[in-house]
């Protein structure tokens, strides 16, 4: 199991809670809640899930949020509208990313060297990234540099910001375009964002979003309509 890396003395303290959008993943649940790092709190938003994935993170210590508007979106929302804590981070609840692997996308907010980091996945095993998930996100990343001159490579979930500022960016994507919505609206306003490399493993269960072809285009529209926004939110 990989160490977790807790900060210096030197660095400012802050308290950090993880949003955990979750649709039926009670088998992931206790890998990815064991992967928190210690002092930080879970925050696992139950998007009306069908199996016991409540109650398994209530009993693993978990702060259970139920949101029953359907999306990936209503989900993010959900728990950033919960959260307390000075910075907020976002993870698959899956098992395909480490929640661990965010303990230096915090370092660097708390450093002021960014506002926004993303993960950039890398595949760790084949089919951990379907190929036509994998299309989606390389032409939505073209399209975002064309948007807003971002060289980023990735959209993934796993990211880190203050809580105060993202609430201030006035997200209103309730489904698949929430996490490039994000991203745009922080580059609007003129934030720094950061991407870094990640591990991506095959995630366990089934995708809700871009296990299909169906899926991904359907993801890819969504998304496509906060391109097409103005940069009024700056």
């Amino acid at each position: 199991m990989k160490a977790v890396t807790t900060p210096s003395a030197n660095e400012p303290a802050a308290s950090v809670d993880v949003v955990l959008p979750c649709l039926d993943e009670a088998e992931a649940l206790p890998w990815v809640l064991e992967r928190i790092p210690p002092g930080w709190r879970a925050l696992v938003v139950d998007n009306g899930s069908s199996d016991d994935s409540a109650g398994i993170a209530h009993a693993l210590g978990a702060r259970v949020v139920r949101e029953e508007r359907r999306g990936f979106g209503a989900a993010c929302h959900a728990g950033l509208t919960a959260a307390t804590a000075d910075i907020v981070c976002f993870c698959d609840c899956d098992a395909s990313l480490d929640p661990a692997d965010l303990v230096p996308f915090v370092h660097e907010l708390l450093s002021g060297e960014a506002d926004l980091v993303l993960g950039r996945r890398r595949p760790q095993a084949r089919g951990a990234w379907p190929p036509h998930a994998r299309a989606g996100n390389l032409a939505l990343a073209r399209l975002l540099r064309r948007r807003t001159g971002l060289r980023l490579h990735d959209l993934g979930p796993l990211r880190a910001a203050r809580r105060e500022p993202l609430l201030a960016l006035g997200l209103t994507d309730r489904r698949s375009g929430y996490p490039l919505q994000m991203v745009v609206r922080a580059a609007d306003a003129g934030w720094r964002i950061t991407e870094h490399d990640v591990p991506y493993h095959p995630r366990t269960g089934a995708s809700k979003v871009t296990g299909t072809w169906r899926g991904t285009w359907q993801a890819v529209r969504d998304m496509s309509h906060v391109l097409n926004e103005k940069g009024a939110h700056a």
